[in-house]
């Protein structure tokens, strides 16, 4: 059913923003694991809620300006005033919120969920895929997005019609935000905000990641759809592992020798060992909560099904690599890691 890693990303990105508060479920009962805290149960993860945060008052665009696109093409960018940013993950819109230039923005991908998006004209479906009508129709003076989006056919008719479209490098790590934000920067001819922000937000990654503590629990990513009848667990490369191994616990996927998402399979979880599970909210809801989580084969077998230690983050935040990963960060270690 699933043809290929962005096709998996596509189903797992698309929702609103994270949930707050704890304690989903029963509490834990004696299991294996080696830390107090993977015995404490169910749990929320609590993540931004608000807009990225700007850099500061906004810097007026040095244009025009020409950037290599990430296809190869050199653009020139002559007008900033209608901006649409769009991508799988939600993070160019934000990047741009953070640059000082929201108030650019003309469209949204059904991935950017921040308040002051929401009331922007929605340019993707469920597929993430664009039309041309719909994103001419807004009259934006340039598009940037990356290969996560398309069909390219689409931008190339975009295009024609005179539109500028830079594309941005599609890698979703840690150290990739940074590069991602001085592209987008330098595209709208604001590079001085762009160092601004990155620099500001590798020191955010680099102080949440002090906040991890307690033993390297391992820790199993899953990408459940009761409904569609899909169930994958992430490996290297899937970008949940960097947030996993970014909080100083050990991705049980990338330990199996996983690549990005792969099928869910008893005997492979199993050996795998997780002492937590983590799963999307509007997923763990799609197969009944915590107890129909424990009914999926080799579940309740691993240490994490035995501690009932499942946790849960919202559809939007922890695989969009932008300016508040530091802050999803923060609230993914104290989730994990929690005192019970």
């Amino acid at each position: 059913m699933i043809r290929s890693t962005k096709a998996v990303a596509a189903l797992v990105l698309g929702g609103a923003l994270l949930l707050g508060g704890c304690g989903i479920g029963k509490a834990g009962v004696p299991g294996s694991g080696t830390d107090p805290a993977a015995r404490c149960g169910a749990g929320t993860v609590s993540a931004p809620k608000g807009n990225p945060e700007p850099v500061g008052k906004p810097d007026e665009p040095e244009l025009p300006v020409t950037v290599r696109s990430a296809d190869g093409r050199d653009v020139t960018v002559r007008d900033v005033r209608r901006v649409l940013a769009v991508n799988l993950y939600g993070s160019l819109a934000e990047i741009v919120y953070g640059l000082g230039l929201g108030d650019r923005l003309v469209g949204r991908d059904i991935s950017t969920t921040f308040p002051a998006a929401q009331a922007l004209p929605l340019v993707t479906g469920q597929g993430h895929d664009l039309s041309a009508e719909g994103v001419l129709k807004l009259d934006p003076s340039v598009v940037i997005t990356d290969k996560s989006i398309g069909p390219p056919e689409v931008l190339d008719q975009i295009r024609q019609a005179g539109v500028p479209v830079v594309l941005v490098d599609d890698r979703q790590t840690l150290p990739a935000i940074g590069p991602h934000i001085r592209a987008v920067a330098g595209a709208l001819g604001v590079p001085d905000a762009g160092r601004r922000l990155a620099a500001r937000v590798d020191g955010q990654i680099e102080e949440a990641a002090k906040s991890a503590s307690g033993a390297r629990l391992k820790v199993a990513f899953l990408y459940v759809r009761g409904s569609a009848g899909v169930y994958l667990i992430g490996g290297k490369g899937a970008g949940s592992d960097a947030m996993i191994e970014a909080i100083g616990a050990a991705d049980a996927g990338s330990s199996l020798g996983l690549s990005g998402f792969r099928p869910l399979t008893s005997e492979g979880l199993i050996n795998a060992a997780p002492d937590v599970l983590l799963v999307m909210t509007a997923g763990l809801k799609s197969v009944g909560g915590v107890s129909g989580l424990l009914k999926l084969p080799g579940v309740a077998q691993t240490p994490a099904g035995l501690n009932r230690r499942i946790i849960d983050v919202d559809d939007g935040t922890l695989l969009s690599f932008g300016p508040r990963t530091g802050e999803t960060i923060s609230a993914l270690a104290a989730a994990v890691h929690r005192t019970c």
